[in-house]
């Protein structure tokens, strides 16, 4: 049966009865990123939550879940808010929402594709095993978003997923395999199914890629922006003239990233 832990008593509780005797209560602990983990079988998945101030069971909040890449795998439940963290922490006031940092093991990668293949230009390519089931470590992340999801706390309407680079194609994993959950979707530098294009439309998406990448061909963004247009959906793409794989920096650094995440409800 699965269970999930938090590291704080106010959730071990386990009832909107016992939560609301602590609402008050500075075990909250707002403005850090609480320490906790998701069990599924045999199976742990690690993640970190950051809460809005003056988190209360009786509203509801927006919930965002956000990927890391590949470089911040691991099982330290920290190498996973090397990039992102800051930016969320910085505008939690202004933009209060649950937020999710999950780490996938070194063991696993978040979608299920197949890496091995190179172009005539050393670029590797990625195809995505769509005809299979998810990964374990996205696996145990679908089933956490269920449960967040079914909490009177969560705004359905409002359940975001930011991913970059592995976590960018795991995004787009997600999208296929839960249709309909999010409410709107940041891919960045990263590689989506292009056969799944029908059930990844019903998002919307603003893409990012740095022109100059060459860990992951900024194409990848090019061709899913391309089919989700033709598909109908509602898709962006903010190309970087000159930027590396490092493009996460940049559209961290955009206006208007918040407001057109924040913009979306179901």
């Amino acid at each position: 049966m699965k269970k999930l832990f938090f590291c704080i008593a106010l959730f071990l509780c386990g009832t909107i009865a016992s939560a609301q005797q602590r609402t008050a209560e500075p075990v909250l602990r707002t403005g850090v990123y609480l320490d906790t983990f998701w069990v599924s079988g045999n199976d742990t998945l690690l993640y970190r939550m950051l809460l809005p101030p003056e988190f209360d069971f009786s509203k509801k909040y927006p919930f965002i879940l956000f990927l890391h890449g590949m470089g911040e795998r691991g099982s330290d439940n920290k190498r996973q808010l090397t990039h992102g963290s800051k930016l969320f922490m910085d505008s939690i006031a202004e933009y209060p929402a649950i937020v999710i940092f999950p780490q996938c093991p070194v063991t696993d990668y978040w979608a299920n594709l197949d890496r091995s293949q190179f172009d005539a230009n050393g670029m590797r390519q990625f195809r995505f095993r769509t005809d299979q089931g998810p990964h374990p470590s996205l696996g145990m992340v679908m089933e956490m978003v269920r449960h967040y999801r079914a909490q009177p706390y969560v705004d359905q309407a409002r359940l975001y997923l930011v991913g970059l680079s592995m976590g960018a194609m795991g995004t787009f994993d997600m999208l296929w395999r839960m249709p309909g959950t999010f409410a709107a979707a940041m891919p960045i530098c990263g590689s989506g199914p292009l056969d799944k294009v029908d059930l990844i439309k019903q998002t919307p998406v603003w893409l990012f890629h740095g022109d100059a990448d060459k860990t992951v061909d900024p194409q990848n963004s090019s061709r899913m922006w391309l089919a989700l247009q033709a598909a109908g959906g509602k898709v962006r793409l903010t190309m970087y003239e000159g930027v590396q794989h490092n493009s996460w920096e940049n559209a961290f650094a955009e206006p208007e990233f918040f407001r057109w995440l924040f913009l979306h409800v179901k």
